[in-house]
């Protein structure tokens, strides 16, 4: 991992927006006042034809994406995921996944990362939320490389996708020449003492802590769980059955994200404890996003502090 090299996954995202615009010219995107910070103006600017501000209407903006899908278009459709999961929740299951429309919802500036924007701003519930519609499709990506194959790899796919996105700047976790797949996690390493698995930034706060494990002597592996729904089911109970210990963390509320997902797995499949880091039922607070992550206890100093003691 390069701690050195870190990119906002919301970055990615306009980026290869752009390079997708060259490649598909049923590709449009559609955005809700919030283009510089949801980076959609990226494509704003190289397919002015192809994209539209809603304002600050995102039931519309939903409603109109499920429309443009009926008719041959790949919507991209974008804003903070406050607006997008919370908002527009009705015309999301009802206009998009009931029918099992063709839009692709990349919402940004989830989580406590979101930082000085504040509670309200700060969507902890979203993932919750998006997995339990039935035909959604929901990802967390961890860095840039994941980013980019997760939003060209959804645009090939047919049927709604909720994409959530960081507004912090993360390390790059992988190179170019990783291999990803919807539906099946990244296992990083072969240790036995734990298995952490995580979503979105807080994989790479996972990897550190191995990285600092091993120094102690402690060989844990890291689950990036990349796709929640559907769920790598297979990855969590072997290591359920390899590992003395399954932790799992998150930027999201620890009732029905990450953490509940793969509970739900092992109650029903292989019976086995789980302990969830995340945000305990509550809502954030406006502050620095790092000093947050300190706050709310999803660090990589807090996933050690967990394995060992």
């Amino acid at each position: 991992m390069d701690i050195s090299k870190k990119i906002a996954t919301r970055q990615s995202y306009g980026e290869t927006l752009v390079k997708l615009g060259h490649q598909n010219e049923n590709i449009v995107v559609l955005d809700a006042d919030l283009s510089e910070a949801t980076k959609t103006s990226l494509f704003k600017k190289e397919f002015p034809n192809r994209f539209f501000d809603m304002g600050i209407a995102e039931q519309d903006m939903m409603s109109t994406a499920a429309g443009m899908s009926t008719c041959g278009k790949i919507p991209f459709v974008s804003t903070f995921a406050v607006f997008a999961a919370g908002r527009a929740y009705d015309q999301i299951r009802n206009s998009i996944c009931y029918p099992k429309l063709n839009v692709k919802i990349c919402a940004t500036h989830a989580g406590i990362t979101v930082g000085e924007d504040g509670a309200t701003h700060q969507m902890l519930e979203d993932i919750s939320l998006m997995r339990s519609i039935p035909n959604m499709t929901v990802m967390c990506t961890s860095d840039d490389v994941q980013t980019r194959w997760a939003v060209e790899e959804i645009s090939k796919i047919k049927g709604p996708v909720y994409l959530r996105l960081c507004r912090l700047a993360t390390p790059v976790i992988y190179d170019d020449t990783s291999k990803f797949e919807i539906g099946k996690a990244v296992q990083i390493g072969e240790g036995t003492d734990a298995t952490v698995i995580a979503t979105g930034v807080t994989v790479a706060e996972a990897v550190l802590a191995k990285e600092e494990l091993e120094k102690a002597g402690i060989n844990i592996r890291v689950i990036d769980m990349h796709t929640i729904k559907p769920i790598d089911k297979e990855i969590i109970i072997k290591a359920a059955k390899e590992t003395k210990r399954i932790i799992t963390i998150e930027d999201h509320s620890v009732i029905g994200g990450l953490g509940s997902a793969a509970s739900e797995v092992l109650s029903e499949s292989y019976p086995f404890k789980i302990e969830r880091m995340g945000i305990n039922d509550t809502f954030g607070k406006s502050g620095e996003a790092k000093k947050l992550m300190e706050y709310y206890k999803i660090t990589a100093k807090d996933i050690v502090e967990k394995i060992t003691t």
